[in-house]
């Protein structure tokens, strides 16, 4: 029966019951002494006056001493007084009392340092006689215990590797894949789970190719894993490379992936780190739409540049051809002639309303509103668009309530809303198979008690899919194809919009309710009806006039002679008296001559322009220079504006009208 207790840090066996009894059979003294002598076990015996009284030669050796150094000599001689009193002087009752006591430890000897042994100490005593010395059987572990504290270093050391090894992979952003040289997976990080929508559990030795890979790429994948296991080169190794991968729900993405390849105790493993590219590629596509949106600006701006050029050219000539129908008109008594001439002046009306509608758009100046009718800007765009409508085959409805109220707004913005709406229509409708139809209505409404107007665009084209309706109007979100729009047009329009109170909707149509049949897409805007009360104004007396043809005197000076000539005629046929002049200087002189009541003068003129003869008249005649009006083509001028708003003086845009200019002419009198 043994127990074991712990005393400092050696671990003691302690057996109870009586060891050592002298052997029923003698032993050779020599035979004995050259068997001990030649035992790797370190053999030692004491007495109970703890004088050694033999030693073998491994135990000799072990304290680093000579026979007569040990033997005969008492145990604090040869061990020291500290390790005698700790280890043999406090055991000694218990020893010879006939306990043997076995221990284990590190132990500071004489000659060897440190060293780690496991030592039995057993007590000999004759039969039934006391102990009469102790035995001491040592084995010196010292180089055992070494490496295993070497191999438990290097063990800890590994654990800690890996463990950094573990938590860099398992808390990497980028995605970590690694497979043998079959390819198949045998590891998957955190990160590559949450990538691919797939768990490490049920990847784990599958091919990479099944897995990550578009099945276009799997051939080659498998042709480069074969060249590589064959020893052939290695083509991707250590290289940056953009690719598609495949998520688990099948849809594909980019991706950025560097390999490289790991030997481990002969065995091949490839690693791939990969990066998800989504974002960063979005983030281009977004600056490329950008970009591209920002040359198309620029090419409309150029093109709308021209356009406004080309139209300021035509306004002198327009303005005389409307001029001359309208007076023609008047003339004829024929009704087939008449109804003729009708057919030219509507033609050159519209004419001046697109011209008008282009300066509009090119115009850069702040927002003005005033009263405007809503049917009358979609006369204006259908007028523009008509051609383009007409030759794609587009047919066009227009159901314009004729009671439609005027609204607070500003003409240019929404007008530009309005051909928005118009073109897109025409652009849904391009490459329809069957019937094109453009619906376009407007009419009055009251919504949570606030009346409005409104306008609806349908076309009967595919529309927008359902899962599109809440991107239509983000900025430069397209379904046109590519180099048609910039997607800007529906979230500009909705901004202006919403600048005046209202709203741009994408209404949801239902075929089999809808009194028209489209199915298209379907666009409704709404404004308040907030117009302001009409300013009272004196119209001219047309009639009073023919009675007394001298009511008052105009002077009219332009440099353009039919122009001049086109503006006496009507003015003239409506009782003023007129004279003209070609220049400003000339003007100055017939004013100092004559007098007259009012001045219609163009504002750009070689010579003296509108506005040096307007100061000369400020200082020479200043209450007739608060009754000017200038005739212009220039509207897209900051400085002719400047002037206008600065000069307080009325004006009238070229192209215009018989009843355009009476009906300015009457104000100024007025």
């Amino acid at each position: 029966m043994s127990n074991e207790q712990q005393d400092g840090e050696f671990k003691w066996s302690v057996t109870s019951e009586r060891a050592g009894t002298t052997p029923a059979f003698p032993l050779d003294p020599t035979l004995l002494g050259a068997l001990l002598d030649h035992s790797t076990t370190q053999v030692g015996i004491f007495g109970r006056d703890h004088v050694y009284q033999y030693a073998n030669q491994e135990m000799l050796d072990g304290l680093g001493r000579t026979w007569d150094q040990v033997v005969g000599r008492h145990l604090s001689t040869v061990l020291g007084p500290a390790l005698y009193q700790e280890r043999y002087a406090r055991l000694s009752e218990r020893l010879f009392s006939g306990e043997t006591l076995r221990w284990s430890g590190w132990l500071g000897g004489p000659g060897q340092g440190w060293r780690f042994l496991k030592e039995s100490m057993v007590p000999f005593a004759p039969v039934d006689g006391a102990v009469q010395s102790v035995a001491v059987f040592r084995h010196d572990l010292t180089e055992l215990k070494q490496r295993e504290l070497e191999l438990a270093d290097k063990l800890q050391e590994l654990q800690a590797s890996e463990a950094l090894k573990s938590a860099i992979v398992d808390h990497a952003l980028a995605a970590l894949i690694s497979t043998d040289a079959k390819g198949l997976i045998v590891e998957f990080n955190p990160s590559a789970e949450a990538m691919f929508g797939r768990t490490r559990a049920d990847v784990l030795g599958r091919p990479v190719s099944e897995i990550v890979m578009p099945e276009r790429f799997r051939a080659a994948h498998e042709a480069g894993m074969q060249r590589m296991d064959g020893g052939g080169e290695a083509r991707i190794l250590g290289k940056r490379m953009e690719m598609h991968a495949l998520r688990a729900d099948g849809s594909e993405f980019p991706i950025e992936m560097v390999l490289w390849r790991t030997s481990v105790h002969d065995s091949i493993f490839y690693t791939a780190s990969m990066v998800d590219l989504t974002e960063r590629h979005n983030a281009a596509e977004q600056i490329e739409r950008q970009r591209e949106a920002l040359r198309q600006s620029e090419k409309l701006t150029a093109m709308g540049s021209l356009l406004a050029g080309v139209a300021h050219e035509l306004n002198n000539p327009l303005a005389i051809v409307m001029g001359r129908a309208s007076l023609l008109e008047e003339k004829c008594e024929s009704a087939d002639l008449k109804a003729d001439v009708q057919r030219i002046r509507e033609a050159a009306e519209r004419c001046g309303r697109i011209v008008r509608t282009f300066l509009n758009m090119a115009r850069s100046r702040p927002s003005q509103r005033h009263n405007v009718g809503l049917n009358e800007m979609v006369q204006a765009a259908t007028d523009m668009l008509h051609y383009g409508y007409r030759s794609h085959g587009i047919e066009l409805q227009l159901q314009l309530d004729p009671t439609l109220p005027e609204v607070l707004a500003d003409g240019d913005q929404i007008g530009q809303v309005i051909l928005n709406l118009l073109v897109n229509a025409q652009q849904a409708l391009a490459s329809l198979d069957g019937p094109r139809r453009v619906s376009v209505q407007t009419g009055v409404e009251s919504a949570s008690g606030q009346a409005g107007v409104w306008l609806r665009v349908r076309d009967s084209g595919q529309g927008v899919k359902p899962e599109l309706h809440g991107r239509v109007f983000e900025p430069f979100f397209t379904t046109k194809p590519d180099g048609m729009g910039t997607g800007m047009g529906l979230a500009v329009s909705r901004a202006l919009a919403r600048e005046h109170g209202g709203d741009l909707l994408l209404e949801s149509v239902d075929v089999d309710s809808s009194p028209d049949g489209l199915r298209g897409a379907s666009f409704r805007l709404v404004l308040p009806m907030c117009a302001q009360p009409p300013e009272d104004t004196i119209p001219a007396p047309l009639a009073e006039l023919e009675d007394e043809p001298m009511l008052a005197r105009i002077l009219v000076v332009d440099d353009e002679p039919e122009l001049t000539s086109l503006m006496r005629d009507m003015l003239e046929g409506a009782g003023y008296e007129v004279a003209t002049a070609e220049s400003g200087a000339v003007a100055l002189e017939l004013l100092d001559m004559a007098r007259f009541d009012a001045v219609v003068s163009d504002l750009r003129m070689p010579d003296m322009d509108g506005s040096a003869l307007w100061r000369e008249l400020s200082q020479r005649h200043p209450s007739l220079s608060r009754r000017m009006l200038f005739v212009t083509g220039d509207t897209l001028s900051l400085d002719a504006q400047k002037f206008l708003r600065d000069s307080r003086s009325d004006s009238l845009d070229k192209p215009f009208s018989k009843a355009d200019l009476l009906a300015k002419v009457a104000a100024l009198m007025s």
